[in-house]
């Protein structure tokens, strides 16, 4: 079975007989049927019934299902109702709008709106470029998604989409305390989309493009960031190759090995992959081959379509062709950003001795992670529940408060590196083990490296 976790986290509210030793036949049962019992509250005692609400956690929605029938089965027990935890914290949604001023009195309205506010939109109107120091444009993001990629749900649409933007809008807010809004555009059309974040850009300092399909989301970015002035990154490219980067850097320190001299096998010629490659070859790896449904990518297949073809113009040096395994045959490093099970734990094997896998599927990763670790010495995945969690929150935060304290206009490749290794370098060399490869998401410092970093490329 596989292991249990909060994302389903149920609390069952049990009426039962008046018999306080109840409440451990239903941790048993619980435990027995595979859960992990988190919380355990008497809301209600009389001499006819007990009131129980019990919180747990299970591996997947059916299993939380087989839990509350193996409670239901508990002798005395009742299931009255079961709350799905992650729903409840979702209801009315996780982000609000809150005044950084007060209005309690007719004086604080006349400032903070008429007439007093026609005054400052004239000096705006006069020196357009007050409008960074005199509004929240020198702190705002715009997350913007046309549902088209959304986590591993695919093209599920824009309402859909909505509780991811929402939950990276709390995140910027979280880590680096910039006000960002979930932009879910109904339409998947190219010029519409850039046309749309075209006319929306006025009232924000960046753009964080997310969930957007490729090719499709290649396009968006190259053009937006040809006609806007202000910041534009596609976190699903950029924010995970920095992360990936910063990982396989101390994955590297662990097994005592070069970036200029390993060989480096990507699984996904999408969004990820192709930004993994780029910032992996200006970091100084010369051998990547990259693996996608048509084989190993490379220069000499002209059936290729014109994106994986660019991509297999600048990779693939020893004109490999094949399967995953043949890419495979002496590589130093696998990196998975594509679909669960494509990697067979065994075919690490076949990998030069030291390999280091980063299995990034989510949320079924290429291979088991647990039985990676048999044969690679360094194993990462994009999943909380095992060690070297790949996220991008360690990345697009403290990149967005940089190009935003700095007012920058663009992102460059520099900024792509200097952040990386701000991530990389947050973990200390007594810290630094195969278990131990990249900060948690919570280091209080990463935020503020990767901003430093970003500064650092633009002063």
């Amino acid at each position: 079975m596989a292991a249990t976790t909060s994302s389903y986290s149920i609390t069952m509210r049990l009426h039962t007989a008046p018999d306080h030793g109840i409440v451990g036949a239903v941790a048993t049962a619980i435990a027995q049927a595979g859960g992990i019992v988190t919380a355990i509250d008497v809301t209600e005692s009389s001499h006819e019934r007990l009131v129980v609400d019990v919180t747990c956690s299970a591996s997947d929605a059916d299993h939380a299902k087989e839990l509350e029938a193996a409670v239901d089965e508990v002798a005395g027990v009742e299931v009255y109702k079961t709350s799905d935890r992650t729903f409840l914290l979702h209801l009315g949604g996780k982000i609000e709008v809150t005044s950084k001023v007060p209005l309690r009195n007719r004086d604080d309205l006349s400032m903070a709106y008429t007439p007093g506010v026609g005054r400052v939109s004239m000096a705006i109107a006069e020196h357009p470029e007050d409008v960074w120091r005199l509004t929240t444009k020198g702190n705002t993001v715009a997350v913007v998604t046309d549902g088209s990629a959304v986590l591993g749900l695919g093209n599920i649409g824009p309402g859909a989409a909505m509780p991811v933007m929402e939950g990276k809008a709390a995140l910027f807010k979280r880590f680096a305390n910039i006000d960002a809004w979930p932009i879910c555009l109904d339409t998947q059309d190219t010029d519409e989309i850039v046309r749309a974040v075209e006319m929306i850009a006025p009232g924000f300092g960046g753009i964080n493009l997310e969930d957007i399909a490729a090719p499709r989301c290649f396009e968006i970015e190259r053009r937006l960031r040809a006609s806007l002035d202000i910041p534009v990154f596609h976190d699903d490219q950029h924010g995970t190759a920095i992360v990936v980067l910063a990982a396989l850097t101390n994955a590297l320190r662990v097994v005592r090995k070069n970036l200029p001299e390993v060989r480096v096998v990507v699984s996904g010629a999408g969004a990820a992959g192709t930004a993994i490659v780029t910032l992996l070859l200006a970091a100084g790896v010369t051998d990547v081959v990259v693996w996608d449904r048509e084989g190993c990518l490379s220069a000499d297949d002209d059936s290729l379509p014109p994106a994986k073809k660019q991509l297999a113009e600048v990779t693939n040096p020893r004109r490999i062709r094949g399967d995953l395994r043949a890419g495979l045959d002496g590589a130093d490093v696998f990196i998975g950003v594509s679909a669960p099970g494509v990697l067979k734990a065994e075919w690490i094997q076949d990998m030069a001795e030291q390999a280091v896998v980063f299995a990034l599927a989510n949320p079924d990763p290429e291979v088991d992670p647990a039985e990676a670790e048999k044969y690679a010495a360094v194993v990462a995945s994009g999943r909380s529940d095992y060690p070297n969690q790949i996220n991008n929150v360690l990345a697009f935060p403290g990149v967005f408060r940089g190009l935003l304290d700095a007012r920058a206009s663009e992102i460059t490749i520099d900024m792509l590196l200097r952040a990386a290794e701000a991530i990389a370098h947050v973990v200390k060399d007594e810290e630094l083990n195969p278990n131990f490869i990249i900060p948690s998401v919570f280091h209080a410092d990463v935020p503020k490296a990767v901003a430093a970093a970003v500064r650092g490329t633009i002063d």
